[in-house]
C-alpha cells in the first residue's frame, strides 16, 4: 500500500503534526500530537468519542487553529509562516490556496444541494481560476466514473441515496488532485447497507497509491487497508502501528478496553 521509494533519496513527509495542542475552553482537545505520515501511506485513526480525532483532522486543514504546535503537508507549513522562531498566522486567500492541496470528505457530505453531482465535482477546480468550465467538467465526469456515478452526474443530492452523495464528495475531494485526503469518519451517516460501496472506493484509493488519513470506527475496514493504525484517546496518540499489532496485540490497556467494545 505505500508507495515505494528511491533508496538514498530524501522525501518530505506526506503529513507532518508536530506538538499540536487545542483547547476549547477548559477542555484540552489535543494533548500533545506528534504524527507523521509518509507518501502513499494509509494511516486509519481510532478512538472513542470525543478523543479529538474530529479536531485533528480540522487542524490539519486548518479549519481549527492550534495554540502550540504546527503541520505541515508536502514539508509545507500550513496556515503559518516562519518568521524567524515565530510562526505567523497567513492571510485567508493564502489559507484556501493551500487547502485546495488537502482534500476533506466529511461525514455528512457538505455537497451543494443547489448543484448537479457534475457542478459540484466541478465546482472546486472552477473556483481556483485556472481552468476552464469544459475542463472542469471534463474532469469531473472522469471522477464521477470512477467513483461508479458516471450515470449520476446531471442528478442533485436529494435524488441521491446517502451513498452515492458520499461518493460524489469522494470525486470533488479529488479534483483538485490533492497531495493527501482527509475522511472524517466517511460512512457514520449512512445506513448500514450503503456503507460497502464507499469503503469499496476509498480502497481503490489506497490501491492507487493516495495518501489517505481516515478517521473511522469500521474495524474491519481499518485492518484490510491501513498500513498504519493510530489509536487516540483523551488527546494523545496512545498507541501507532502496523494494524496487525494495533487491532491483534495491542499494548496499551485503554486500546485493548476500546476494542473489547467495538469488536
Amino acid at each position: 500500500m505505500t508507495g515505494a521509494q528511491t533508496p538514498g533519496t530524501p522525501v518530505a513527509a506526506a503529513l507532518e503534526v508536530h506538538g499540536v495542542h487545542k483547547w476549547y475552553g477548559s477542555h484540552h482537545v489535543l494533548d500533545g500530537i506528534d504524527l507523521t505520515v509518509r507518501p502513499g501511506e494509509v494511516t486509519v485513526i481510532l478512538g472513542p468519542s470525543g478523543s479529538g480525532k474530529s479536531t485533528l483532522l480540522r487542524v490539519v486543514n486548518h479549519l481549527e487553529k492550534p495554540e502550540t504546535g504546527h503541520v505541515s503537508v508536502g514539508g509545507e507549513l500550513i496556515g503559518v509562516k516562519r518568521y524567524g522562531d515565530r510562526l505567523r498566522e497567513l492571510g485567508e486567500r493564502a489559507i484556501l490556496a493551500q487547502r485546495r492541496r488537502i482534500g476533506f470528505v466529511f461525514q455528512n457530505f457538505n455537497l451543494f444541494p443547489h448543484l448537479t453531482a457534475l457542478d459540484n465535482v466541478a465546482a472546486a477546480p472552477l473556483a481556483t481560476g485556472r481552468t476552464t468550465r469544459p475542463a472542469a467538467q471534463e474532469l469531473a465526469r472522469e471522477l464521477l466514473t470512477r467513483v461508479g456515478l458516471g450515470e449520476k452526474a446531471d442528478a442533485y443530492p436529494r435524488q441521491l441515496s446517502g451513498g452515492q452523495q458520499q461518493r460524489v464528495a469522494i470525486a470533488r475531494a479529488l479534483a483538485l488532485r490533492p497531495g493527501i485526503i482527509l475522511f472524517d469518519e466517511p460512512t457514520s451517516a449512512l445506513d448500514p447497507e450503503l456503507v460497502g460501496e464507499v469503503l469499496n472506493v476509498i480502497k481503490d484509493l489506497a490501491a492507487g497509491g493516495t495518501t489517505l488519513v481516515i478517521v473511522t470506527h469500521e474495524i474491519g475496514f481499518a485492518r484490510e487497508v491501513a498500513d498504519r493504525v493510530v489509536f487516540i484517546d483523551h488527546g494523545r496518540i496512545v498507541e501507532q502501528g502496523p494494524p496487525g499489532q494495533v487491532l491483534d496485540r495491542p499494548r496499551h490497556e485503554r486500546t485493548r478496553d476500546f476494542l473489547a467494545r467495538v469488536l
